[in-house]
């Protein structure tokens, strides 16, 4: 946060000057205004250009705000709340005990942005590519409702969730992709290195060679001969996949794709149930009105097909239809869900019920992500086998008939 210096006339036409702190010019401005001063000049502070030259390599070394900042926010937040500490008050403590500078610099300008009389919802909405839409909502409804530490609560607590599913996914894909990574450099040092040597070993037989073996020279010779094609080609392929991926369409596809990818697809699928589970269930029973919940729920469950069957959902709540019967008509969950969705309707039970669905999903994705390594293994080794069977019958198969040539003609 720098210090800036402004000029502005306040509400009877009179000059006025002064300075303030804020990320950007724009949150100066924003200030300004909300004081009734409009801003006629704004520009940073002698003292903050400098120390803005001076800090460049730092900010740029500079962490950012991640995840488990955020997870330990809220719980300080929820833990100061039910304590009784003011908000204000809560946020210098927090503002002076942090120790990364983004996090510091975070705290500031929520602060400055409470002090203009701003809600709590509306300084972290300043920040929403890094609290998100669904945590702002469920502040502004916690704010709404004076359930405000209880808000909190559960936001550490789904937030845990799927910072742990994350968690035991990569951890589960690491081995395999260290093999893949692995296997993909060994077959380049191979046909790049290895097997133009034996290629010219082959050359000199005057034989025909096996047909495996030809395979292996040839392609072999082609990457050789077109390897710097091949790393463009392998660089445009990769940053025209991110783009489209970007896309609404593209994107859309894609997170349909990955629900039908095999063994993990399924895994992806359950944790995004559990995730919608778990966040309407939380801005159900915050008080939060049904078709605004699914609303800011589609937004958070990282899938954009997905998130388009919550959104058919909402739809069908608009027009009267029950959420048992909207449910029903996306085609993603199970009948022993939709059960249990249509029960807790009947009851009034259904934030209880969706919780209830959240667990189960949570456990069969916990009890599949276990599963995944083990399932990916054999389809390794069955790789790494046909790999190796293939290089060995294609490198030593003509050594092997050249001996038995020798040998047969030695023996005549």
């Amino acid at each position: 946060m720098a210090t800036y210096a402004w000029r502005g006339r306040n509400n009877r036409g009179e000059a006025v000057n002064g300075e303030l702190e804020a990320m950007t010019e724009g949150g100066v401005a924003d200030q300004l205004l909300a004081i009734g001063v409009a801003p006629v000049h704004i520009a940073l502070t002698e003292g903050a250009k400098v120390e803005q030259g001076e800090g460049l390599l730092a900010r740029l070394n500079r962490q950012p705000v991640v995840v488990d900042d955020l997870l330990v926010f809220s719980r300080q937040m929820y833990t100061l709340n039910k304590a009784g500490v003011p908000i204000l008050r809560a946020f210098a403590g927090l503002q002076a005990s942090a120790s990364k500078p983004a996090m510091v610099d975070l705290f500031k300008d929520i602060r400055s942005s409470l002090d203009q009389g701003r809600e709590l919802s509306a300084a972290l909405a300043r920040h929403q590519n890094l609290f998100g839409a669904f945590y702002i909502s469920m502040v502004r409804v916690g704010e709404m409702t004076g359930k405000l530490t209880e808000v909190f609560l559960r936001l550490n607590e789904h937030m845990e969730f799927e910072r742990d599913v994350r968690e035991r996914i990569k951890q589960a894909t690491r081995y395999p992709m260290f093999v893949m990574i692995a296997m993909g450099l060994a077959v380049v040092i191979l046909n790049v290195f290895v097997i133009p040597v034996f290629a010219k070993v082959f050359a000199g037989f005057n034989a025909q060679l096996p047909l495996i073996t030809r395979g292996l020279l040839a392609f072999s010779g082609w990457m050789v001969a077109w390897w710097p094609l091949l790393i463009a080609l392998s660089i445009a392929v990769v940053l025209g996949a991110r783009s489209y991926v970007r896309t609404p369409a593209g994107r859309y596809r894609w997170d349909a794709r990955k629900l039908k990818l095999p063994i993990i697809g399924d895994i992806i699928l359950k944790a995004t149930l559990a995730r919608f589970a778990r966040s309407f269930a939380l801005s159900s029973q915050s008080g939060v009105p049904l078709v605004q919940a699914l609303t800011v729920v589609a937004q958070t469950v990282d899938n954009a097909f997905i998130g388009s069957r919550i959104e058919q959902m909402r739809d069908g709540i608009e027009r009267g239809e029950s959420i048992s019967r909207c449910a029903s008509a996306t085609g993603v969950f199970t009948p022993v869900v939709l059960q249990m969705i249509n029960v807790g309707e009947e009851t009034g039970e259904l934030d209880n019920l969706l919780f209830e669905i959240a667990d189960m999903y949570e456990r069969d994705t916990d009890y599949a992500i276990k599963g995944l390594s083990a399932a990916i293994e054999p389809i390794l080794l069955a790789v790494i086998a046909g790999l190796v069977l293939l290089l060995a019958l294609g490198v030593f198969l003509p050594l092997w008939n050249l001996g038995q040539a020798a040998m047969g003609k030695g023996g005549g």
